[in-house]
C-alpha cells in the first residue's frame, strides 16, 4: 500500500472526506507526508504514482490513477477520471464524466464536466468545457477558446 487513510476528516457539504498519509516515498512525496482529502479507498488507486496533495478533494466516484495529480484547492468528483501524466490544480474543478489523461493538465479556476476529454492540452484561467467534446492540444484560458462552453463556443 503506498497511503492509508488518517483520522483526519473534513465535510465538504454533506461528504466527508479523509486527509491521506503516504506509507512509502515516491517522486516529491515521502514516506509519512500527509496528502489531500479523499472520501474512499477506491479514490485514489494504491498502484502507480498517483497522488492527491495539499487540500486538493477527490470524491463521488472519481478515481485519480496513474501518475496523476491533483493539488493546492482543487477538486474531482463525480465519475471524473484522471490519469497517466494528468494534472487539475489550483482551483480547478473536474467533475461529471470528464476524463483528464495523456499529459492534460487543468489550472487556476477552469471548470471540466460532462464527458469532456482533455489530453495534451493545458486548460486555465476562467475556461468552461462541457458537453461531448475532446480537447487535445493548446492552450485554452477563456471565452475565446474553440472548446468554451459544449464546443460551439458559446
Amino acid at each position: 500500500m503506498k497511503y492509508e487513510i488518517t483520522a483526519e476528516t473534513t465535510y465538504h457539504g454533506p461528504v466527508t472526506l479523509h486527509r491521506i498519509k503516504a506509507l512509502e516515498d515516491s517522486d516529491n512525496v515521502k514516506k509519512g507526508d500527509l496528502g489531500g482529502y479523499i472520501e474512499k479507498e477506491s479514490n485514489l488507486d494504491q498502484a502507480g504514482r498517483a497522488w492527491v496533495s495539499d487540500d486538493a478533494k477527490v470524491y463521488g466516484n472519481a478515481w485519480v490513477s496513474g501518475n496523476a495529480r491533483i493539488s493546492d484547492m482543487a477538486e474531482v468528483y463525480g465519475n471524473a477520471q484522471l490519469y497517466g501524466q494528468s494534472r487539475v490544480s489550483d482551483d480547478a474543478k473536474v467533475f461529471g464524466d470528464a476524463e483528464i489523461g495523456d499529459g492534460g493538465i487543468v489550472k487556476e479556476k477552469a471548470k471540466i464536466s460532462g464527458k469532456v476529454l482533455v489530453g495534451r492540452a493545458i486548460v486555465g484561467g476562467e475556461m468552461e468545457a462541457w458537453g461531448e467534446q475532446t480537447i487535445s492540444r493548446g492552450r485554452h484560458d477563456d471565452k475565446t477558446s474553440p472548446y468554451w462552453g459544449d464546443g460551439d463556443g458559446k
